[in-house]
């Protein structure tokens, strides 16, 4: 009697598990790498960006490549570590990069005292879209460059089933519009 004759469907089977464990280390260390540098869906709600973001939630992909090659531009919506709670995420609009002067009214629903001061460098002043519901850089000032964790690329729709993306596009007057994509990415003007 052979002690070692089923040894051979053994060794196949753990060749089989080793190759497709190898697989999936591989699949995981890709999504990583691309939810860590490239870029990332992110869930934001509430009111602070309305109208240009819905109040119940809307899934936004930010991609993260942008900010670290200093590419991001007043007008721009980002995603931006929080300078007062760092375990929460902010998606605001840049209004001015280090250097520009930046006026805001302080507090929108009570009066019309309006103030301007002049942005550090290295940090980038963001509002919401909102302003009557929004805290942003007119309660706690400018924010670190270094806090921008990507710039709002577009924002995913699933309805029915059937799943759409619409690129925000940024024009230097107007608010933010919203443009449908088709099916290979490009954009239907």
């Amino acid at each position: 009697m052979n002690l070692f004759g089923n040894a051979v469907p053994w060794r196949s089977i753990a060749k089989e598990a080793l190759e497709r464990t190898a697989i999936v280390t591989r699949f995981l260390c890709l999504l990583h790498v691309t939810n860590t540098y490239i870029c990332t869906p992110t869930l934001v709600y509430g009111p602070s960006m309305l109208p240009t973001l819905n109040l119940t939630g809307d899934v936004l992909l930010a991609e993260r490549v942008s900010h670290r090659l200093g590419k991001v531009r007043p007008g721009d919506v980002v995603l931006v570590r929080s300078p007062v709670d760092p375990r929460k995420s902010l998606t605001k609009r840049v209004v001015a990069m280090g250097g520009d002067k930046v006026t805001f009214v302080v507090d929108p629903r009570n009066s019309d005292r309006v103030r301007t001061i002049t942005v550090p460098r290295g940090h980038v002043w963001i509002q919401g879209d909102n302003i009557y519901a929004s805290r942003d850089s007119r309660q706690f000032g400018a924010v670190p460059y270094g806090l921008v964790e990507g710039k709002i690329l577009c924002r995913c729709i699933l309805m029915c089933i059937v799943a759409s993306i619409v690129c925000i596009k940024r024009t230097p007057c107007s608010p933010m519009q919203v443009w449908p994509l088709d099916g290979f990415g490009l954009l239907h003007h």
